[in-house]
C-alpha cells in the first residue's frame, strides 16, 4: 500500500475546491435567473434537477470508464468544462440554453469526481477517511465558496460580471497538467494491485452499499435543500439582503468542510458504521432549532447553521471509503456511486421541494426538510458492515 502522500492529496483537493465551486454557486443565483427570465419555482428546481443529473448522477458512468484506465486529462478537462460552461450563465436569454450550459458545467464536475477519488485512494496509507478527508474536504470549502464568491461579484459588479469566475478552473487546470505525471504516475500500478487482492464482493455487502447510498440521498437531499431554500426564504419570501443569504450558506457549507476534516480521524478510531450513525441523530436533533423564531431573526442562526453543517457533512469522507472498502475492485464506481448517484438523487429531491414552494409556500418547503435526517438515522441503524 502507497504511504500517506498528503502533497499529492493537496493538489487533488485543490481541483476539487476550484470544480465544486461551480456547483455550490448555482443555487446561490437562481433568484438572480429566476427574475432575469421570469422562471416559477418548478422551472428552477428542472435547472438544478439538470445539474444534479449531469454532475452526480452520471458519475457512476465516468466511474466505470475510469476503472477501465487511467484518464487523467479528465481532470484539466473537467475544471474547464464545470467553469466555463456556469460563467457563460449570465450571458443566456432563454431558458433552455441556460439548461445546455448547466449541463456542460454539469458534466465536466462529473468528470472530475470519479477519477479524482479513485486517484486520491492511492495515496491514503493506513488512514482512509482522513486521508479521503483531504481530498473531500476541498470540495466541501469549494461548495461553501461558491454561493459567497459568487454573491459577492453580483453584489459589487452586477450579474453581468459573474463571467469572471471562470478564472479559478483556467488556473487550476494549468496546475494539474504540470503535476499529472506525479499525480498519475503510481495510479495504474496500485490500481492492478488491489484488482488482484480484492476478494469478491458478496451479496451482503452489495446489500450494505445500497443502505449507504440510501443514507447518503437522505444527507444530500438535506444539504442541497438547505443550500437552495436559505436563499429563496430569504431573498424571495423575506425580502432580504441577497449577500446575507449568500453569508448564511456559506457559514454552512464551510463549517461542513470543517466537520469533514474533524470526523474523519474520529470515524477511523471508532468505527465509520458508528460515526455515520452519530452524524445522522445529532443533524436530525439539531435542525428544527433553525427554526425557532427567535433564532431565525437573530445573528444565533450563524452558530445553528453552522453547527448543523459540521454535523450533517461531518460523513462524507467516510461514506466515500465505506463505499470503496465495500467494492475494492470498482473504486471508480464506488465512488461515483456516493460523490455521483446518491447526491444527485438526493439533489433531485430539490423538484419536489420546489412543487411544494409554489403550492404552498418557500417556509413549508423549507421546515418539510427536518424529516430527512431522521430517516437518515433510521436507515442508518439498520445498516450491516464490518469496520
Amino acid at each position: 500500500m502507497r504511504k500517506f502522500d498528503l502533497r499529492v492529496l493537496l493538489i487533488l483537493s485543490l481541483g476539487h475546491l476550484v470544480v465544486d465551486i461551480y456547483q455550490g454557486a448555482l443555487p446561490a443565483i437562481l433568484p438572480f435567473l429566476k427574475e432575469k427570465l421570469d422562471l416559477t419555482y418548478a422551472m428552477t428546481g428542472m435547472i438544478l434537477m439538470a445539474s444534479n443529473f449531469t454532475s452526480s448522477i452520471l458519475q457512476p458512468v465516468f466511474g466505470y470508464v475510469s476503472d477501465k484506465r487511467a484518464m487523467a486529462y479528465l481532470l484539466p478537462l473537467g475544471l474547464l468544462a464545470a467553469g466555463v460552461g456556469f460563467s457563460a450563465l449570465p450571458f443566456s436569454p432563454y431558458f433552455l440554453l441556460i439548461l445546455g450550459l448547466v449541463v456542460i458545467s454539469g458534466l465536466g464536475v462529473a468528470s472530475y469526481h470519479p477519477e479524482g477519488y479513485k486517484t486520491a485512494h492511492f495515496f491514503t496509507g493506513d488512514r482512509p477517511a482522513t486521508g479521503m478527508s483531504v481530498f473531500s474536504v476541498g470540495g466541501n470549502i469549494g461548495f461553501s465558496l461558491g454561493p459567497i464568491l459568487s454573491m459577492y461579484i453580483i453584489e459589487l459588479y452586477g450579474f453581468s460580471s459573474l463571467p469572471v469566475i471562470v478564472v479559478p478552473s483556467l488556473l487550476c487546470a494549468a496546475v494539474i497538467v504540470a503535476y499529472r505525471r506525479t499525480i498519475m504516475m503510481p495510479v495504474a500500478v496500485h490500481g492492478e494491485a488491489a484488482k488482484r487482492e480484492a476478494p469478491k464482493t458478496s451479496s451482503v455487502e452489495y446489500v450494505a452499499l445500497g443502505m449507504v447510498i440510501l443514507i447518503v440521498i437522505m444527507r444530500s437531499w438535506t444539504q442541497i435543500g438547505l443550500m437552495t431554500y436559505i436563499p429563496f426564504y430569504f431573498i424571495d419570501y423575506l425580502k432580504g439582503d441577497p449577500l446575507y443569504a449568500g453569508k448564511l450558506v456559506f457559514v454552512f457549507l464551510f463549517c461542513g468542510a470543517v466537520g469533514t476534516l474533524v470526523g474523519a480521524p474520529i470515524a477511523d478510531r471508532f468505527g465509520h458504521r458508528f460515526f455515520v450513525r452519530l452524524s445522522m441523530f445529532l443533524s436530525m436533533v439539531t435542525l428544527p432549532v433553525m427554526f425557532v423564531p427567535a433564532v431565525e431573526k437573530s445573528l444565533f442562526l450563524f452558530v445553528v447553521l453552522g453547527v448543523q453543517g459540521m454535523l450533517l457533512v461531518s460523513s462524507f469522507s467516510v461514506t466515500i471509503v465505506m463505499a470503496q472498502k465495500l467494492l475494492p475492485t470498482k473504486l471508480g464506481i464506488a465512488s461515483g456511486l456516493m460523490v455521483g448517484f446518491a447526491i444527485g438523487t438526493g439533489g433531485v429531491g430539490v423538484t419536489i421541494l420546489g412543487l411544494v414552494a409554489d403550492n404552498y409556500s418557500v417556509p413549508v418547503a423549507l421546515y418539510s426538510i427536518s424529516v430527512l435526517p431522521v430517516i437518515g438515522f433510521i436507515l442508518s441503524m439498520f445498516l450491516r458492515y464490518d469496520d
